[in-house]
């Protein structure tokens, strides 16, 4: 039996049990695997890493793992003495996009509020989630750290919390969305922009109650849904001003 040693930094520890976080910690092996398997076994997704160094080098996923290897992991650059540094999470895509998990619905809707395009669909199979992540550019948000793990997920992130007030706010500080935001652009059931549209034109699908109180208007260029500034509009303004202010 062969012997690596590792640490993980930083946000990596989310992923191990408590004893292995934050200490560099043993690894047994018998057979040939490259680094990327051996740390994806120990339960960190691709996804998620940066840079590893092996006994102070940088490598890529493809090494093969030698016995004594000392590996360090990181979750984002680290300023180090060091040459040759390879940066191994993919590049960010050019417009900011997610699919979010059958487990993050709330997660979406409230990106959706935010005007961030995010996919979702409550019920879809893994492999057809990858398909849209790719063909689309979208980035894969989930709580499935096994989703991550597959070799042909190229951008994804675990959603730590389970609050989707503070996913939100997670989600937002780790791709720096700050400047993306454009709340109520985009609605709430199916993503598609929003564009104002006259009462004129929707008198007969309007509440009374709001026909009396409102004049303007927008409507789903997707799924027709129409919106106004109502109660529900000030409570997520307020949401949305919490938000920005963390």
């Amino acid at each position: 039996m062969k012997t690596a040693y590792f640490r993980f930094y930083e946000e990596l520890n989310d992923f191990l049990p408590p004893e292995k976080r934050k200490n560099l910690f043993e690894h047994k092996f018998q057979f040939k695997v490259s680094v990327k398997d051996m740390i994806e076994s120990l339960g960190v997704p691709h996804t998620e890493i940066d840079m590893i160094l092996v006994n102070g080098v940088s490598v890529d996923f493809n090494y093969i793992v030698k016995p004594d290897d000392k590996i360090s992991v990181y979750p984002v650059f680290e300023s180090f003495d060091i040459s040759d540094v390879q940066h191994l999470r993919a590049k960010p895509l050019r417009e900011p996009k997610f699919i979010a998990d059958v487990h993050l619905g709330s997660l979406a809707r409230n990106l959706r509020m935010m005007g961030i395009d995010t996919a979702y669909f409550n019920k879809i199979i893994k492999d057809e989630l990858i398909i849209i992540s790719l063909k689309e550019k979208r980035t894969i948000l989930t709580k499935d750290v096994d989703l991550l793990k597959n070799s042909v997920v190229t951008h994804g992130y675990f959603v730590r919390s389970s609050d989707p007030l503070i996913q939100l706010k997670e989600v937002i500080a780790r791709f720096h969305l700050q400047k993306e935001v454009r709340e109520f652009t985009r609605c709430l059931v199916c993503n598609s922009k929003l564009n104002p549209v006259d009462r004129e034109l929707i008198n007969d699908k309007l509440p009374e109650k709001v026909k009396n109180y409102h004049s303007e208007f927008h409507i789903c260029t997707g799924c027709n849904k129409i919106y106004w500034k109502g109660t529900h509009y000030e409570n997520m303004r307020k949401k949305i001003l919490s938000i920005l202010k963390w």
